[in-house]
């Protein structure tokens, strides 16, 4: 996964211009309509809005010695457990596997509501092919309930990377941090 880009006290803030602007509705309307997809469960749909490059992770998150935050707080990609560290093709399988209405943990299908808040563009480029890609930060709520009595809160924040292409935005890489360090729900059957 190439890096995204550091959190916005480290780096340049961009410019609050017309461009900025017009960019950030864009995505914003993205996130807002891929909650909503999520939420009624048009997962085929969703799956669409993802690029068949798409690198979807959730670092596992520590409680570490004071000092130690930006080096020890969250797992590595590829180098120490993670909740996920997925692809497209990995995401369309969980997602069939949901809509053959046999998954055991999503049996009968959980009620999720997604709140996306904070969203900022962080980076904004032109990648190798041409294509617009922004770095976005934002932050959610999601509440699950399934079955008569769980229910689950996760809370987090999720860095995003966002590509331009002629069928419109689509989603090319995604890390979710969830902040806890225990998982309190019974499994992370769920998109985020």
């Amino acid at each position: 996964m190439s890096e995204l880009a550091e959190p916005a006290v480290t780096q340049a803030r961009l410019p609050r211009d017309a461009k900025y602007y017009e960019v950030k509705r864009e995505i914003e309307e993205f996130l807002y309509d891929e909650a909503n997809m999520l939420d009624d469960r048009q997962f085929n749909e969703w799956l669409d809005t993802l690029a068949d490059d798409l690198e979807y992770f959730m670092p596992m998150e520590y409680n570490v010695k004071f000092g130690d935050h930006a080096t020890r707080e969250f797992t590595t990609r590829d180098k120490q457990m993670s909740w996920f560290n997925e692809g497209k093709w990995t995401l369309s399988k969980r997602a069939e596997q949901i809509l053959t209405g046999v998954h055991w943990a999503e049996e009968p299908l959980s009620r999720v509501s997604r709140l996306v808040s904070n969203v900022q563009l962080t980076a904004m480029r032109t990648n190798d092919e041409g294509a617009l890609e922004v770095d976005v930060s934002s932050r959610f709520l999601t509440y699950q309930n399934r079955c008569e009595y769980e229910q689950y809160f996760f809370v987090g924040d999720r860095k995003d990377r966002m590509r331009k292409t002629a069928d419109g935005w689509k989603l090319c890489q995604r890390e979710i941090r969830i902040h806890q360090n225990v998982l309190l729900a019974k499994n992370l059957s769920i998109f985020f």
